[in-house]
């Protein structure tokens, strides 16, 4: 089952790129609340855990988009080698 998701279904590879975007953009808006917090003298463990854990789990979501695009990729009959090439020179 995939964590995150309703349901527990996994998203294609294409459902996962603009869950990674999305992350990239909060991470500096973490970043600037983080340093207005502290500013004003509040405490902020909790959110510099919070900006710790963010990277960590973009680079995540990005393994899991790379293994399941590679997975899509077609592949030669027998072989685990990925098809390279023009559609039209490949069955020839």
């Amino acid at each position: 089952m995939g964590e995150g998701t309703p349901g527990g279904v996994l998203p294609l590879a294409g459902d996962i790129r603009p869950e990674i975007e999305h992350m990239r953009r909060q991470i500096p808006g973490q970043r600037k609340e983080i340093q207005d917090l502290r500013r004003v003298g509040m405490p902020i463990k909790s959110a510099e855990e919070l900006l710790e854990r963010l990277p960590a789990k973009v680079d995540g979501l990005c393994a899991e988009r790379d293994r399941r695009v590679g997975e899509l990729r077609g592949k030669y009959p027998g072989a685990n080698k990925v098809i390279n090439g023009p559609i039209e020179r490949r069955f020839r």
